[in-house]
């Protein structure tokens, strides 16, 4: 795909995913999404061509100016969109599905020193909600949503949408399969959870020794 038809299908894409997206013109020069994406491609161009040095240069230079890391190692389809994108992060070996849609602070990324696949792979028409981390060598299937601030550590099939740290599968092909407290944009979190445990076992041990107290004293 040349550069010009590029750039035509992440407006198309900034338009169909971004309801602030106002025209052609304002995307091409404000969207970091747009500009991240285009020096990747010309990064991962120069790394298949086997040129040295200038593959990272050019993904540090976009990181630079857009706050958007893509190693030029990682493989991305068409019409992926970054809205927002500060902070958002893919890995070498990360594969992106078409039409795909990142948020700010998603990172795409490894869970160790592994060597050869460590970074996940995306179907087709993912959403990865803003500051969710999907980690390792595993594949998130078509049409999943993961929710804003997720971690997901195990592969997710297709048609799910994943909640919560660890990352849980709350629907399936819509259907839900947990309680209505669980949803993308209201997350459970599981240090309130343990603090609120740890307090209620607290509480039982002081009416314990106030007890204890009492029946001494009698």
């Amino acid at each position: 795909m040349g550069l010009i038809a590029e750039i035509k299908e992440q407006v198309k894409a900034a338009k169909e995913k971004d309801p602030a997206a106002l025209s052609a013109f304002e995307i091409i020069l404000t969207y970091s999404g747009l500009h991240a994406i285009i020096h990747y491609r010309v990064s991962h161009w120069l790394l298949k061509h086997r040129i040295p040095f200038f593959p990272r240069a050019v993904s540090q230079y976009a990181k630079f100016i857009t706050g958007i890391e893509i190693h030029p190692g990682a493989q991305i389809g068409r019409g992926l969109f970054i809205d927002h994108g500060m902070g958002v992060v893919v890995g070498e070996t990360t594969i992106i599905g078409d039409d795909c849609l990142l948020y700010q602070g998603v990172t795409l990324g490894g869970t160790g020193k592994e060597r050869g696949k460590r970074h996940p792979t995306l179907g087709n028409n993912v959403i990865v909600s803003a500051g969710a981390k999907v980690l390792g060598s595993i594949t998130i299937g078509n049409n999943v949503i993961i929710g804003a601030g997720a971690v997901v550590i195990d592969p997710v099939p297709d048609n799910c949408t994943v909640v919560g740290v660890p990352g849980r599968i709350v629907r399936i092909k819509g259907e839900r399969v947990l309680s209505d407290e669980f949803h993308r944009m209201n997350l459970p979190d599981p240090v309130n959870d343990l603090l609120t445990d740890l307090k209620s076992r607290i509480d039982i041990l002081e009416d314990e020794v106030k007890k204890m107290k009492t029946s001494k004293k009698i």
